[in-house]
């Protein structure tokens, strides 16, 4: 058996038509689906170690979870630029487009360049991506300055006027994000927010005032404290 058939197979085992179902009503999109949960292909990444040439042939499937599969299993050192765009243009789901953004995207030196790219893009998922970045860079990018994520602020100024819901919605989870790395970006971030929640758009104004709510809550600044 080869290493792609074994990978197939040991997500076709833990396979869950039923889930079909509710994941589509959550936004997933059913289109060469099989159902598996999140765990289970993270536990079929680890068994199977990374591996860039086998991602490169789980993307080619199609099927959902065997790109998610592959962005868990693929070596940020050997993606290219190439790589980058041919799979962001074949995103077409949120969970596809977030968890690879989080598990491999994220941890290559050419993610910084992908956000302001991706983030003048008019494609939903293209797009979307760009913001995830953000957030997933915001959340594991331990070692960059303020200064660099500062930049970001007027990205976000500038697509929180998207309506789409898969736009907006990473506008928002980048905007939180990165006013919850420190206290000194928190309150870079809520005057952000303060200044999109003026704008004319309905969008602009949701992504505000969730983003205030959080990043002023008690367990925000209580974590920021310490």
């Amino acid at each position: 058996m080869t290493p792609i058939e074994e990978v197939l197979k040991k997500l076709k085992s833990r396979a869950r038509p039923d889930q079909l179902e509710g994941m589509a009503r959550f936004g997933m999109t059913p289109d060469k689906r099989w159902g598996v949960s999140v765990p289970d292909m993270r536990k079929i990444a680890k068994e199977t170690g990374k591996d860039h040439s086998l991602a490169l042939e789980l993307w080619k499937t199609g099927i959902q979870e065997a790109r998610m599969v592959a962005g868990m299993i693929g070596d940020p050192i050997q993606l290219t630029e190439k790589q980058m765009e041919e799979w962001v243009k074949d995103f077409n789901s949120w969970d596809v487009c977030d968890q690879v953004c989080m598990n491999l995207f994220d941890k290559s030196q050419l993610a910084w360049k992908k956000v302001y790219d991706w983030s003048r893009r008019e494609e939903e998922f293209v797009k979307r991506a760009a913001y995830s970045l953000i957030a997933c860079l915001a959340w594991h990018d331990k070692k960059t300055g303020d200064k660099e994520f500062l930049k970001f602020l007027p990205v976000i100024k500038q697509g929180c006027t998207d309506e789409r819901n898969f736009v907006k919605k990473a506008v928002n989870w980048a905007l939180r994000g990165i006013g919850k790395r420190n206290p000194s970006l928190n309150r870079q971030a809520i005057k952000t927010a303060k200044e999109i929640q003026k704008l004319d758009s309905k969008a602009a104004r949701w992504i505000a005032n969730d983003a205030i709510r959080e990043l002023e809550s008690p367990a925000v600044r209580k974590r920021l404290e310490k």
